[in-house]
């Protein structure tokens, strides 16, 4: 599972796998809460140290990008 993990999508299969879904309609705000579900995750023992770095790298990474975009938007 862990060399698969490389977008946002990617973590998001990562969730279903566990039946967490998120969608609240605004992508930033979908990028933070799976962050938050994912910690939970990751403190219940069922996503190993390895692959939570590198979904959590993917999602700081998509969260600046859409920081960006709101940005450029305004």
């Amino acid at each position: 599972m862990i060399q698969k993990i490389k977008t946002l999508y990617d973590v998001q299969q990562l969730l279903k796998m566990y039946g967490i879904y998120v969608y609240l309609g605004k992508r930033i705000y979908d990028i933070e809460l799976i962050k938050i579900e994912l910690k939970n995750l990751h403190q219940a023992g069922l996503v190993n140290d390895r692959l939570f770095r590198i979904a959590l790298l993917i999602l700081h990474h998509e969260h600046r990008l859409e920081e960006k975009r709101n940005r450029e938007k305004d």
